[in-house]
């Protein structure tokens, strides 16, 4: 494990790891933890979250990717047609 302290501001709620104490924003984030390093202290409800947030984690990527990939594509063709026209 790592040595650094984790803190969250007192306004927000945070959920804490139960094995280490980590506090996290939202249970998504908690359950993507859990699963990624805490693997073998999991009970079956804990690992169908993590699935759960693996799957929509990945999901939203491969959209971001998508749209980040359109963006750059236009881009590319507005920049082409400016300099076919100077």
């Amino acid at each position: 494990m790592t040595d650094h302290e984790y803190t969250a501001p007192d306004d927000e709620r945070a959920v804490e790891c139960r094995y280490c104490g980590r506090p996290f924003a939202r249970e998504e984030w908690l359950a993507l933890h859990r699963g990624l390093d805490h693997p073998a202290e999991l009970n079956d409800e804990e690992v169908a979250a993590f699935r759960r947030a693996h799957a929509e984690e990945t999901d939203s990527l491969g959209n971001f990717r998508l749209r980040a990939l359109g963006a750059l594509i236009l881009v590319y063709f507005c920049l082409l047609m400016i300099y076919a026209l100077v």
